[in-house]
């Protein structure tokens, strides 16, 4: 609904001006009103088209950039987690994943989906696993009125993600933490899945 009503005074000017303009060309003898007023009339509702549609653009392109930088903080706050997910599947010989692909690609939860129901992690991985989230729990919770700014269903989620990493913090033996992490996985999925 928000959305048509930002577009509804365009269409007001833009219809205004099309019957001032079919007026104009129609009406066509010597009359004062119409050889001064009405080419004057098309003028401003031209006018209030294009600005107000040039204004409707940048105000919405400036609401998907805030909301994209949202997401990012988002996001980025769950690096760490990711980057040792990473490194706790990789090769003899593989590199990690670069930062930027775990904060801004989405695709990624996928695959570490597939890994955690298809391989198990080692003792190290899940220590550094189970410490970043201990760490990190609080500025996740902390964020949970960020989401809220993107939307409601974005906010349920991001609660969701925030149970999921407490216990995952408070997972004490192998089958805990790799259902927890994959729960967490899984969380994080379907927050990725909504739009802003």
């Amino acid at each position: 609904m928000n959305k048509y009503l930002m577009y509804a005074p365009m269409a007001v000017f833009g219809l205004a001006a099309f019957l001032l303009f079919q007026y104009f060309m129609a009406q066509n003898t010597e009359h004062a009103f119409r050889d001064n007023l009405v080419p004057e009339l098309i003028g401003f509702c031209l006018e209030g088209f294009f600005w107000i549609g040039l204004l409707s653009y940048f105000q919405k392109s400036r609401e998907m950039q805030r909301k994209n930088e949202l997401w990012l903080s988002l996001r980025g706050s769950l690096r760490s987690f990711l980057s040792y997910l990473d490194i706790g599947f990789l090769g003899q010989h593989a590199e990690p994943m670069p930062s930027i692909a775990l904060e801004k690609d989405p695709t990624i939860i996928t695959r570490f989906i597939t890994q955690v129901e298809n391989h198990e992690l080692d003792i190290e991985s899940m220590v550094f696993l189970k410490t970043t989230c201990i760490n990190s729990l609080a500025l996740v919770r902390d964020l949970v009125p960020v989401a809220a700014q993107l939307s409601a269903g974005h906010m349920r989620w991001w609660i969701a993600i925030t149970d999921s990493m407490r216990q995952l913090a408070d997972s004490s033996d192998r089958i805990k933490i790799e259902k927890n992490t994959l729960i967490l996985l899984k969380n994080i999925q379907e927050f990725d899945a909504l739009e802003y």
